[in-house]
């Protein structure tokens, strides 16, 4: 299998199979955040609007995981970042992760920023393990507690 991540545009029929993949990783989190993940939202056509405007980076034919990037003023943002269950445990957030790392270097970012909601312990022990450190906690709109975590990574 090749795991060298590849671009994904607006009009590239993957798109059908990337939001199957992100409903099918995304699914466990039903019923155990809150509120419900903005995946919920979203359709082929707004993935459309996301792939012109920020980069969609996927890995396997069909994707089997996938990350988008969106760069903003100091860092580069990681969204929507997941493997498929099928394929979990192999290495492939570490290549998208180090993928990512390779793009902000390119686009002379120090930082890699993502956010997990507070509930998802594993997501916090995996995203620990590649690098990633807590940087803050906030809350939706509607929620007096924290709801979600920033974390980052320095580009070195």
């Amino acid at each position: 299998m090749d795991l060298t991540p590849y671009q994904i545009g607006p009009d590239d029929a993957a798109l059908a199979d990337l939001l199957t993949l992100m409903r099918d990783c995304f699914a466990y989190m039903e019923g155990r955040i809150a509120p419900p993940s903005s995946l919920g939202k979203v359709t082929q056509t707004s993935l459309q609007k996301t792939a012109s405007e920020a980069e969609v980076w996927c890995i396997g034919t069909p994707p089997i995981a996938c990350m988008i990037l969106t760069p903003k003023r100091s860092c580069l943002y990681l969204g929507k970042i997941c493997v498929a269950p099928t394929h979990q445990r192999l290495g492939l957030a570490r290549h998208l992760i180090d993928h990512a790392t390779d793009r902000a270097r390119q686009l002379r970012l120090t930082t890699l920023e993502l956010q997990t909601r507070v509930e998802l312990v594993d997501n916090h022990a995996t995203f620990k393990a590649l690098g990633f450190s807590e940087h803050a906690r906030t809350a939706h709109p509607g929620y007096d507690r924290p709801t979600s975590i920033t974390m980052r990574k320095p580009v070195v």
